[in-house]
């Protein structure tokens, strides 16, 4: 038997390839996926990341530039006066703490080269016992220092000028005060108005006279500085006169007070 063979059909065509679409797949994206194809993942290089610190670098200094200039700025701001008034007080404040720092190194030369060291001891102990009761106000000052006189015809002076005459002279090396009879400590206070002032609520009137135990090349020139004391009092029409003496006598006291609840922690 003959094979049969089934006749040769028509030769199948391939099928056309699709053209790709012009442009490619990048050209079919939209804006936001191009944007994000683009910058992930990151492509970052040597040159990029060195320009990356060194900007770093910078930003940092400017910084710290900044914060060190803004930091200065109060005293950028100050007047002139207020400037001189502030080193003024500093140099007396130095002053008076080098002049401490030899006294304590002189009373510990007196410790260490005393043969009664114990007598020694002692004798310190009864004059640090009259320094903090001058400081107190239960024990009566002589020394050099100043008159300060307030007279006040128009009643203007008010309690606050009182007591930054005070402050100012504390800042100046003022190491004992009274008003007019009242004997000034840490916790004075002031209180009325113009031509009607009460200290601890003793009332005193004008004029005021203060008397301060100090030196008086410093405690002078305090209250004559630009803008300070006896400025501003006269700015108030107030009279004020500042007299230097060698010779200050601080006698008003204040009682003996007992602590109601501090002990001391020595036994």
């Amino acid at each position: 038997m003959k094979n049969e063979e089934n006749p040769p059909g028509p030769a199948s065509e391939p099928e056309p390839e699709q053209a790709p679409a012009p442009g490619g797949p990048r050209a079919q994206m939209t804006g936001r996926q191009r944007l994000v194809a683009g910058l992930w993942p990151p492509r970052v290089t040597r040159a990029q990341l060195t320009v990356a610190a060194l900007l770093f670098v910078l930003g940092l200094g400017l910084a710290i530039q900044v914060r060190s200039t803004s930091d200065n700025s109060a005293l950028r701001g100050a007047r002139q006066e207020d400037l001189v008034r502030i080193l003024a007080e500093l140099d007396n404040r130095t002053e008076r703490l080098e002049d401490e720092k030899q006294s304590l190194e002189a009373q510990r030369t007196e410790l260490e080269n005393s043969s009664d060291q114990a007598e020694e001891a002692r004798k310190q102990t009864r004059q640090k016992e009259q320094q903090l009761g001058i400081l107190a106000g239960t024990v009566a000052a002589r020394g050099p220092g100043i008159t300060l006189t307030i007279a006040d015809g128009s009643g203007s002076v008010e309690a606050d000028m009182l007591l930054d005459a005070i402050q100012e002279l504390r800042a100046a090396g003022a190491e004992a005060i009274q008003v007019n009879g009242n004997r000034i400590v840490a916790d004075t206070y002031f209180t009325g108005t113009g031509g009607d002032i009460d200290v601890d609520g003793n009332r005193i009137g004008a004029p005021y006279i203060f008397k301060v135990i100090g030196k008086p090349q410093d405690l002078e020139p305090a209250l004559n500085i630009p803008g300070g004391v006896v400025q501003t009092l006269e700015k108030e029409r107030a009279t004020v006169t500042v007299t230097r003496s060698e010779k200050i006598v601080v006698d008003a006291l204040r009682p003996v007070k007992r602590p109601d609840y501090a002990r001391s922690s020595t036994r």
